[in-house]
């Protein structure tokens, strides 16, 4: 785990900041129409969540369909793939959005759906079919 000592204070301050009196408040705070402004805005106010856990959580939630999961897993097999030319040694925003323009360009091109290849280039990496 990355940023062991950070990630529990992020945690609370989000079940904090997306909850009141035990609910959960995020419908209130976000529409839910648009996955990718949704992400943006999970980004934008959840210290601690950045675009592939923004990401994941949609996935989780059946709203990330149309987004990438990028980690080093699935960069992994773009670069394999020739999608990607390196590996950044830090994925900014900017850059994770770019690198996941590609994948979907990819993705129609190989007319697999973008939350399908994912799972298959995480498990060719891994060796497993998680779900």
């Amino acid at each position: 785990m990355r940023f062991p000592r950070n990630k529990s204070r992020y945690i609370v301050n989000a079940r904090n900041f997306l909850t009141r009196r035990g609910d959960v408040v995020l419908k209130r705070k976000i529409r839910f129409a648009d996955p990718i402004r949704v992400r943006d805005w999970l980004v934008k106010n959840i210290k601690g969540v950045g675009y592939k856990e923004a990401s994941h959580f949609l996935r989780n939630i059946g709203l990330g369909e149309k987004l990438a999961i990028l980690d080093r897993h699935i960069l992994n097999n773009l670069l394999k793939y020739g999608i990607i030319k390196s590996i950044p040694k830090t994925l900014t925003p900017k850059k994770y959005l770019e690198i996941e323009k590609k994948m979907k360009k990819f993705s129609k091109r190989m007319d697999i759906p973008l939350a399908e290849l994912d799972l298959l280039l995480w498990s060719e990496e891994t060796g497993e079919i998680f779900k």
